[in-house]
């Protein structure tokens, strides 16, 4: 550079100065730029050429913005803020803040284009804070400036406005802009987009606000820094709000095409009036990708919320199931499209945890549960690995109950209505072959996909597939046997109780098991069922034949006639039974030996059943009992009363087990305490209602004991007598 005199420094400042106001205090308060003649201008930029001061003349430029915008603009654009957080209105002090914001920038235009003719005429070519062009570099000082001197509650305002704006947008959207009337036909005074009076509704005009303030900042380049983080908070906010407020509760509709569609044309419509301001063809396009963007993440978020929504009601939905399949198909596409696998675990089996997996739940409904479970989670995940991994925690608490398996061999052989009992009619499970080669596994190759990440390498995909409720349940135990042995002692029960030789149902029940489990595990439960037919056919013979003596009995005696060693063990009580019936029994006993020759009989006077009449003063009444209380209401004709000790020793019968026992003929405290609780809890089952009395009604001197059976048969008379109505398997009062 030429060395110049300090007369010619002084005149090329002020030449400068005059180029280039903010340069100097002075000059920028009280000169105008544009009174600067296109001739003053091509000299000064020649002086700067000629002494090579562009780059010099531009960062002392930049540098004044800079402190401008530092110093002045940016604070006063905050304080709006201040005085708005203040005055609680963040819509208008948005739209002032902007406004000013905007045209002050504007004021910098003259200064950025003589920067840029400068740059022409000295051949400057550099990037300023990485940007080529001057207007951008003006851009990125005032982002950067804003950011440095964000006050606390900023956001407060800015959402305010965009609350605002939004919730006019939809009430627009819907046309509902005039007035119109509410659910009790009152007209509504004032308007729902801006809750104004509607005679002053201010809608039209905040929209117009709401464009003019997005044009603003799109053109500074400031929406997506200033307003951004605040407009996704907002939309994602909306977006939770909104799928609550369809989806809580209702599992019967399919919500993700209506979510879409909302999102589509509610947010997204928003977003686009947000965006969609005049600018070139180049910033459209730009706009177009950004939003576009925008979409995707604002669509993953939805199904990332609904998803966590329809996982929070999982519970809800697999107890519901069937009537929850719409629920578990939305909740099926949401997995495919989000990583919520892990989160579903954990959630669901903390709310088995909570609400089903402990002391309070009994175990049918346990087991209600986890079959729903498993067929909801069939439906939500064809691979069954989410099903193995969810209901880990109830097969093991299953396992931990004495009476899981006693439930569930009940539920596979009951009459009426009931899943175990539907899937066991269905027929035999598809069989698994290990071995199954590749070629055969991969003939629908078209359509195989991995199994999960999470999936048990152990086994393979068609295991999981082709195992059917059954088969889970037995798995509980890992063992056919257990199951076997105890549908055996549940058959030896059903047929000890009951008072009739017909066993129709229970080889039907039986062939349907042996298709399951195979004919050698049910071997003994075949000779069991023969023993019944046997004995219905030797009681029938030995009756009939005029060469034995039971016909001229005063009273008929049967016998059931076991294989004791096909049969489970028996409980080994003792009772002296009358001797008028030990002498029946030992006629019977003497007909069959001459009926089977050297074959003979072992009595078990505790088991069985007797058929009595009681006749009272004005009635008589007609009962089937077992063989202990026969016995002791029959002590009573010989005598009218009896100590415990005395009646122990003449049934040889324990005294507390007999006081329990005498307790059975006050059946007014059975039926007060199934009166009591049919009142208080309005139906009840029959299981339930025995769990309540023996925690009730068996405590004290006075107890009350009786088995399921014998509860059974005492309220179906009830429902004889019509002081009892059962249907669907509860029993309750009649209405009077």
């Amino acid at each position: 550079m030429a060395e110049i005199s300090m007369e010619q420094i002084s005149a090329i400042w002020e030449e400068r100065c005059c180029t280039f106001p903010i340069l100097s205090e002075e000059v920028y308060r009280r000169h105008d730029p544009d009174m600067t003649t296109y001739t003053e201008l091509q000299e000064t930029f020649l002086l700067v050429k000629k002494h090579a001061l562009g780059t010099v003349v531009e960062d002392l430029v930049i540098e004044r913005i800079e402190q401008e915008m530092r110093n002045n603009i940016v604070p006063k654009f905050w304080n709006y803020f201040e005085d708005g957080i203040v005055d609680g209105n963040g819509f208008e002090t948005f739209r002032n803040a902007v406004d000013y914001l905007y045209h002050t920038a504007a004021n910098f235009t003259t200064l950025l284009d003589r920067i840029h003719v400068m740059r022409n005429h000295c051949d400057m070519n550099r990037l300023v804070y990485g940007e080529e062009g001057m207007y951008d570099t003006f851009k990125v000082i005032l982002r950067s400036t804003l950011h440095a001197q964000l006050p606390l509650k900023y956001q407060t305002v800015i959402e305010d406005f965009y609350k605002v704006s939004f919730k006019v947008f939809c009430k627009s959207e819907k046309g509902n802009l005039e007035k119109d009337a509410n659910e009790s036909g009152e007209l509504v005074v004032s308007c729902g987009g801006c809750d104004s009076e509607i005679e002053t509704c201010r809608c039209e005009k905040i929209i117009e606000y709401f464009h003019n303030v997005n044009r603003q900042l799109i053109e500074l380049e400031l929406l997506e820094s200033l307003a951004g983080d605040v407009l996704t908070a907002l939309i994602h906010k909306r977006i939770e709000n909104h799928v609550q407020e369809t989806c809580q509760g209702s599992f019967d509709k399919e919500y993700i095409k209506d979510l879409e569609d909302w999102l589509q044309n509610t947010v997204m419509g928003w977003l686009m009036k947000i965006y969609n301001q005049e600018a070139d063809t180049s910033c459209n396009e730009s706009i177009q990708k950004s939003i576009f963007k925008f979409k995707q993440k604002l669509m993953h978020f939805m199904y990332e919320t609904y998803t966590k929504t329809r996982i929070d009601q999982l519970f809800n939905i697999i107890i519901e199931y069937p009537d929850s399949d719409p629920a578990i198909y939305d909740l099926r596409i949401c997995l495919e499209k989000t990583d919520l696998r892990g989160f579903l675990i954990q959630k669901f089996q903390r709310a088995l945890e909570t609400r089903l997996l402990h002391s309070g739940v009994n175990t049918p409904d346990i087991l209600t549960a986890y079959i729903a479970s498993i067929k909801a989670l069939r439906q939500l995940d064809s691979t069954g690995v989410l099903l193995e991994t969810v209901t880990q925690p109830i097969r093991q608490y299953l396992r931990s109950r004495n009476d899981t398996v006693r439930c569930v061999v009940t539920n596979l052989t009951e009459e009426g209505p009931g899943d175990l009992a539907e899937e066991l009619v269905r027929g035999e499970t598809d069989q698994v072959d290990e071995h199954t080669s590749a070629d055969a596994e991969m003939e629908n190759w078209e359509t195989w996909k991995p199994d999960p990440v999470d999936s048990d390498p152990m086994k393979t995909p068609k295991s999981r597939r082709t195992s059917d409720i059954i088969s889970m349940l037995v798995n509980v135990y890992g063992s056919k046997e257990l199951f076997v042995n105890e549908y055996r002692t549940l058959l030896a029960d059903r047929l000890l109780s009951q008072f009739h030789y017909n066993t129709e149902k229970e080889i039907r029940y039986l062939e349907l098991l042996k298709l399951r489990f195979g004919d050698s595990q049910l071997h003994y439960c075949e000779v069991m069922l023969k023993d019944v037919y046997d004995s219905k056919r030797i009681n029938a013979h030995l009756h009939t034949d005029p060469n034995f003596d039971l016909s001229k009995q005063p009273y008929p005696t049967t016998a059931l006639i076991l294989s004791a060693q096909f049969w489970p063990p028996f409980k080994e009580d003792t009772l002296e039974l009358p001797a008028t019936v030990k002498e029946r029994l030992a006629v019977y006993t003497k007909s069959f030996e001459t009926l089977k020759g050297n074959r003979t009989l072992n009595w078990k006077p505790h088991l069985g059943s007797v058929n009595l009449d009681i006749e009272l003063k004005d009635r008589t009444i007609n009962l089937t009992v077992s063989p202990i209380h026969a016995a002791i209401i029959w002590h009573f004709q010989t005598k009218n009363q009896w100590t415990i000790e005395e009646l122990s020793l003449e049934l040889m019968v324990p005294a507390t087990a007999l006081r329990r026992r005498i307790a059975f003929w006050q059946s007014q405290v059975f039926w007060s305490y199934i009166v009591g609780m049919l009142t208080n809890l309005d139906s009840m089952p029959l299981e339930r209602i025995h769990q309540m009395l023996k925690m009730f009604a068996s405590q004290g001197p006075s107890s009350v004991e009786c088995s399921v059976q014998e509860l059974r048969l005492f309220l179906d008379r009830k429902v004889r007598e019509h002081k009892l109505l059962f249907s669907g398997g509860f029993y309750r009062l009649p209405k009077t």
